[in-house]
């Protein structure tokens, strides 16, 4: 008997081939094989919204290759992800390949190893049409927004732009944070601090002044500050309170695809486009010594907090073997999804908890170890028990005013032993306190008033992005890293370091979206929108009716903008620079072009000169000497070159570092691909070492 199953991709179905073994044959369609048309809207809107797919161009060999296969073989599976998307690129398979909709061929897995294909494979379905409708509401509801705003974009601010729904609300929130950090007025205030030393101790703790006659303190200047210090400067301090207690801190839950997203930007610097690539690849399998090709993580699309029994029996087991019993909580941990959580699939966790990131690290590259430690380590620590803490709070009287103190110690390190989230505020270190008693008098020595000034609100990293669009409903975590990517490539929005910042462009375009299509950039508009698709997917509403609703309200605003901006065309305020034109001396101001940002000259049209804009980097180049600057490729991929080109060539992909060689004294690189080494560029050198 013949059996053939598809997946999406070539390494998915390498590790699946292994555990079915003879009588199948696993193939990929690599990703989808039908889409809407790209040169046209593709979607005859006056007939139910209905979409024209055509078989994607390039794929015609491999469509007839799978045509072919179909036709030999007794049964097919279909076996693409276990989300939306692959729900729809079961559906085009199935119609291409002429399946009866209603056969039991749809399978699906949750992780990619023996015990995941075996239950996938013994649990086949129909295709669930609301995934499907869900999906295609999604790619016609993005394709009408497209397709009808960006020609009035065109138009109005610059040809070549593109409008998105989902990325325009983005964009409005780092335009937004923008405003709020231009308009930020910072207040002044005081603190007041001293250090002391307790009765019969010579280790020095901080106190805080905290209030005055029991109510809060606010000082508000220097002369505030200073009159305070006067009032206390003869006053005795005796510890008035001391209050001691044991608190306890519980592990954060295992990942979700937006906590990952977020936990691997701030804790490995990660974009969270790099973290899904790394992510994919662990499900969809890694090849360990002795294990062959297996999938190291479940699947990394989801939003549930649910965790399988077997997983945690199998944590449970490494606890115990590695640390000792009492580092297993009292009663197993259940975390709760929240209430929108889809539930289909089961947190981001290790499949195998037992195969350690140290046992997998060397047949894993840089990234995926890091990432792959990252998950493990969480998913191992949300089973552990609460880490438990000995507080001790004292206030402190110098006449009517208090001091507070606070620290504390690890009575038992619990699931800290392992790991602990980051966090985007900066917590403070708190620190062991000496024994205080009531009643003693305490040394003061050192008391001093502090200027400080309130701040802005930050800018955006990726990690707090996400955690907003997660927490306002917009978008879905799938969704994220590509909505990112989006605006950044199309120039709305760059990166200043690890946080974002909006262009020119995004100003500006965000400006008129918001007076000409206000539900467009509107958060919660955006969030109910996504609610609908939720609501198809869960069959309690009709998809086209989602898209009907959406569509009269959105044609009407766009007749209207039309109207209300005839004649009317927005300039882009060009930003100028200290760099001057080598060919007339006038000031070069930054466009933004078809391949991103470029250094142009004021005189235009008069002086037509242009370079590209390049960014001093660590090191000097091997060849010349020279600074290395880095650059943008045409498909916005980060090179590196010297300085004094076109005299010097030099150019890499690989990353300059500050540390030099230790052989000739030039500057190193890191190489890429799998084993990150770091090495000398400089002709005849020939040193390297493993990246640490």
């Amino acid at each position: 008997m013949s059996n053939l199953v598809i997946v999406e991709s070539p390494a998915k179905a390498k590790t699946i081939q292994k555990y079915l073994g003879e009588g199948f044959e696993v193939v990929a369609s690599n990703g989808h094989i039908r889409d809407l048309p790209k040169s046209k809207i593709g979607v005859d809107i006056e007939n139910n919204f209905e979409p024209k797919y055509e078989n994607i161009k390039g794929k015609e060999n491999l469509i007839a290759d799978l045509m072919h296969k179909a036709e030999l073989s007794d049964k097919i599976y279909l076996a693409t992800d276990p989300d939306r998307e692959g729900e729809a690129i079961s559906w085009h398979l199935a119609h291409i390949l002429d399946l009866d909709l209603a056969d039991n061929n749809r399978i699906t897995f949750n992780e990619i190893t023996k015990i995941g294909v075996k239950t996938g494979m013994e649990n086949p379905r129909s295709i669930d049409i609301n995934l499907v409708n869900a999906q295609q509401a999604r790619r016609i509801l993005d394709r009408i927004v497209g397709y009808k705003l960006s020609p009035f974009l065109w138009r109005k601010v610059k040809r070549g732009l593109s409008a998105g729904r989902v990325q325009s609300v983005v964009v409005r929130l780092i335009v937004d944070r923008e405003k709020e950090i231009k308009k930020f007025k910072p207040e002044e205030y005081w603190s007041i601090d001293a250090k002391m030393t307790a009765k019969g101790s010579r280790k020095q703790f901080e106190a805080k002044l905290a209030s005055h006659n029991g109510k809060k303190i606010s000082i508000k200047n220097e002369e505030q500050a200073t009159a305070i210090l006067n009032e206390i400067s003869e006053s005795e301090f005796i510890i008035d309170k001391v209050k001691t207690g044991v608190r306890k801190k519980s592990p954060a839950p295992p990942f979700t695809t937006s906590t990952l997203q977020q936990e691997a930007s701030r804790k490995l610097g990660f974009q969270a486009k790099k973290t899904m690539k790394a992510a994919q690849e662990l499900y969809e399998g890694v090849e360990i010594d002795g294990m062959g090709a297996v999938g190291l993580i479940t699947y990394m699309r989801t939003d549930s907090l649910r965790v399988s029994q077997e997983a945690m029996n199998a944590a449970e087991e490494y606890i115990i073997s590695t640390y000792s019993k009492e580092y297993v909580p009292s009663s197993r941990r259940y975390y709760k999804s929240k209430s929108s959580a889809q539930d289909a699939h089961e947190a981001i966790r290790p499949t195998m908890p037992n195969l350690t990131p140290d046992k997998a690290k060397k047949n894993l590259t840089s990234e995926q170890f890091k990432l792959y430690k990252l998950i493990w380590e969480r998913f191992i620590a949300s089973q552990m028990a609460n880490a438990l803490l000995n507080t001790v709070s004292a206030d402190i009287k110098a006449g009517d005013y208090t001091f507070k103190a606070s620290g504390y110690t690890v009575e038992f390190d619990g699931f800290t032993v392992l790991y602990e989230e980051s966090k985007d505020e900066k917590e403070e270190n708190s620190v062991a306190l000496p024994p205080l008693i009531e009643g003693d008098p305490v040394k003061v020595k050192e008391i001093k008033p502090n200027q400080h000034f309130t701040q802005p609100p930050a800018r955006f990293t990726e990690a707090s992005l996400i955690k907003t669009l997660e927490e306002n409903g917009i978008g879905r975590p799938s969704t994220y890293a590509p909505t990112i990517t989006t605006v950044i490539q199309r120039s709305y929005v760059e990166r200043e370091g690890k946080t974002l910042k909006p262009t020119v462009l995004g100003d500006v375009t965000t400006e008129l979206m918001e007076e000409q299509f206000k539900n467009i950039v509107d958060v919660d508009f955006t969030a109910n929108m996504e609610k609908s698709l939720d609501n198809v997917e869960e069959g309690s509403e009709d998809w086209v009716k989602a898209l009907q609703d959406f569509y009269y309200e959105f044609s009407e605003t766009l007749a209207q903008a039309e109207k209300n901006m005839e004649g009317k065309r927005v300039k882009i305020p060009a930003e100028e620079t200290d760099e001057v034109c080598e060919v007339c001396g006038k000031k070069m101001v930054i466009k933004i072009g078809r391949f991103g940002k470029f250094l142009a000259c004021s005189g235009f049209p008069e002086c037509t000169f242009t370079k590209k804009i390049m960014t001093p980097v660590p090191g000097n180049c091997p060849v010349c000497g020279k600074k290395i600057v880095a650059q943008k490729s045409k498909k916005g991929r980060t090179f590196y070159g010297c300085a004094g080109y076109p005299e010097c060539n030099f150019m890499t992909w690989e990353k300059p570092l500050e540390d030099k060689c230790p052989k000739c004294g030039s500057t190193l690189f890191k190489k890429m691909g799998k084993y990150g080494k770091v090495h000398c560029l400089k002709e005849g050198c020939g040193y390297e070492k493993e990246n640490q």
